[in-house]
């Protein structure tokens, strides 16, 4: 059972991207403590798919596991990379999973 963290709704936690040539992947940072809550690669989806279809799925295997955590919303730091093809993909994920962006 995961345990309860207590964030203040002005501080959303945020989602930090990184991507590489072969993979993406996703962490979800408290701002106000500045730890990682957890973190997840496309390298764990085994699947033979496209690598945006990885990053989707990504997302919303992000978002579920940040329900775990009680977390509704967050920021999407995007690190320089441009909002495109697997970056996208990753925030459409997240956004379908259920959290706000």
């Amino acid at each position: 059972m995961a345990k309860e963290i207590k964030i203040d709704a002005s501080a959303r936690p945020k989602v930090s991207v990184f991507r590489s040539n072969k993979y993406i992947t996703a962490q979800i940072i408290d701002i106000t403590t500045g730890k990682t809550l957890f973190g997840m690669t496309s390298k764990s989806i085994a699947e033979k798919i496209k690598p945006t279809q990885k990053a989707l799925k990504l997302g919303r295997l992000v978002a579920e596991k940040a329900k775990e955590f009680k977390i509704k919303a967050v920021t999407f730091d995007r690190n320089g990379f441009r909002y495109q093809g697997q970056v996208a993909a990753l925030a459409n994920g997240i956004r379908e999973g259920g959290l706000n962006l």
